[in-house]
């Protein structure tokens, strides 16, 4: 039997990680992050799709794929965090554990940055640890699965 699968989307502009705005965002580059991810998830005994995309509709497309494919769901939606409905309706959709994911704690930062709407539609946040936030979110996830599966 295969390993369940998690996905991790990216949202606009995380490509850029590594060069854009260091000071805020980290040194650490998306491939970087990937490859603790991929080594991580493996650890845990799942699969891996790994996604990054500037482009909205792209983004809840992976989430409509996900309700199907996708044993858990991590979101890092970025900037869509605070302008998408359409991302937001989508993870309504999606019935498994999905965690919204931010490098920066948005918080802290400027008050545009302060109201996400996804969050409204997700198991938990997880804000301000840097790329290392992916890991605790594997872990989590992990965690929520073992939950249901008990």
């Amino acid at each position: 039997m295969a390993d369940p699968t998690l996905f991790i989307l990216n949202g606009p502009n995380l490509n850029l990680l590594g060069e854009r705005e260091p000071q805020v965002y980290g040194r650490t580059t998306l491939p970087e992050i990937e490859a603790a991810c991929r080594a991580r998830a493996a650890a845990r005994g799942l699969a891996l799709d790994f996604r990054q995309t500037n482009h909205e509709g792209v983004l809840v497309e992976a989430v409509h794929e996900a309700r199907t494919a996708a044993a858990g769901l991590i979101v890092n939606p970025a900037g869509f965090s605070f302008t998408s409905i359409a991302l937001l309706d989508a993870l309504k959709m999606y019935d498994g554990p999905k965690i919204e994911l931010h490098i920066t704690n948005i918080h802290a930062r400027e008050e545009i940055y302060h109201r996400s709407l996804v969050s409204r539609a997700v198991t938990a946040v997880i804000a301000g640890l840097g790329a290392g936030g992916y890991g605790v979110a594997i872990d989590a996830i992990g965690m929520l699965l073992d939950e249901r599966r008990a």
